[in-house]
């Protein structure tokens, strides 16, 4: 425990170091303020010292029950919200000393209510180096119901799992590269914990009728230079980076689980459920009961859909990492609304190209509304949403702004 306190302090230190240097107006240079410190350093300190109390009182939880792990976690989360830490609606969000920018944006269909959903929490956990940001697309009769349900489960289920099993885990290693190996493994099994957590709370969840509905879900957890994404179905995470010689190129970090991938498909005829076509649906891939033509899921892995969840359907994440470097500048997280007609490369050229990060996201749900018109005349617009997440920042500002969807 006090390892990792101590763990945690020179960490805020090194924060309150880097932010002692300031951008000088009128200029494009990086000066230290000497005159600012005491104030900065009362105030950071102040905001170190709220942190560690709350992460103390979270870790209490090891010798209570994890009840109160989750009520403090999700005291966390109201705390963020009072004080414009999240953002749950188009909008972008970018606090005072971060190098993260987030531009969110959601369109509805014309399938009906808008059933996909967002949200961008940044000091996350009250840990200033950390940011958690997620996009989820509901289906269903009740998927919209069941998106948001799952939107406000997840981060404080996540950040109590975490949480507990920092403080069950010592970090021994005297190499960087097995401390960072570790720190993977400690969030795998955070994630791996709180997914099976939440789809249980879900289906025990008398208010939301999610057997025959249910909803994906894509996050990322930056901490520090590190990011960990976790997938639950067919949305998709992109980066954008800079090649070698200099051109920004696309890296997926996301597999769409789509049924007829032969790693899918294999568990679901394993657990006697089917998957094929529709005739009228050439190349679309479904989930179906084993006697029944429904439920007809275009996805392998969602949270809810319980009339499946025997039959080779699962809520398991693919839990990956990755070390973001001055090369990485953006990383893209829409539903299958945007990649269903957008192309990866298409996708970070419209993002990279906006002048304003701030209207990112809009802009490109903006060119995937276009496309579906072009590209998929006579069917019906899915719901389109993305989250771009800036990695480099240059504002230092206070903004946190909500638009309509």
């Amino acid at each position: 425990m006090g390892r990792l306190m101590v763990m945690e302090f020179h960490v805020m230190m090194n924060i309150l170091c880097k932010k002692l240097w300031i951008y000088k107006k009128g200029t494009n240079k990086l000066c230290f303020d000497s005159g600012f410190w005491i104030i900065e350093a009362m105030r950071h300190f102040s905001s170190m010292f709220n942190g560690l109390a709350r992460s103390f009182s979270m870790r209490r939880g090891k010798n209570s029950s994890n009840g109160d792990g989750r009520e403090a976690a999700e005291t966390m989360a109201k705390d963020a919200k009072k004080h414009d830490m999240i953002l749950r609606s188009s909008g972008f969000v970018n606090v005072d000393g971060s190098n993260n920018l987030a531009s969110v944006c959601s369109k509805r269909g014309r399938k009906g209510v808008n059933q996909d959903c967002a949200i961008v929490w940044e000091g996350f956990g009250s840990q200033a180096d950390m940011l958690f940001c997620g996009i989820f697309d509901g289906h269903g009769p009740w998927g919209h119901f069941v998106a948001k349900k799952v939107r406000e489960s997840m981060p404080s289920s996540l950040l109590c799992n975490w949480q507990e099993t920092l403080a069950q885990t010592s970090l021994d290693p005297d190499l960087e590269s097995d401390k960072k190996h570790q720190r993977f493994h400690i969030w795998k099994h955070s994630y791996l914990k709180t997914c099976a957590a939440v789809d249980h709370e879900l289906e025990q969840y008398r208010k939301i009728d999610s057997f025959y509905s249910g909803t994906t879900a894509l996050t990322i957890v930056r901490q520090g230079d590190i990011i960990y994404v976790a997938n639950v179905g067919d949305s998709r995470a992109v980066l954008a980076t800079n090649s070698d010689d200099g051109n920004l190129v696309p890296v997926q970090l996301t597999v769409d689980f789509k049924p007829n991938l032969p790693q899918e498909s294999e568990r679901i005829i394993q657990c006697k459920g089917r998957v094929f076509c529709m005739h009228d649906e050439p190349g679309v891939h479904r989930v179906w009961l084993p006697n029944e033509e429904s439920p007809g899921l275009a996805m392998s892995r969602a949270f809810g859909d319980y009339c499946i969840k025997d039959y080779g359907l699962i809520s398991v994440p693919e839990v990956t990492h990755r070390h973001i470097t001055n090369k990485d500048q953006f990383v893209v997280l829409a539903t299958d609304g945007v990649w269903d007609v957008v192309s990866n490369q298409e996708a970070i050229q419209i993002v990279s190209s906006t002048p304003d990060k701030a209207k990112a996201a809009k802009r490109l749900v903006e060119f995937a509304a276009c496309a579906w018109k072009k590209k998929r005349k006579g069917i019906a617009m899915d719901d389109i949403s993305a989250i771009c997440l800036f990695f480099h920042s240059s504002h230092h500002e206070v903004n946190l702004v909500t638009t309509s969807k």
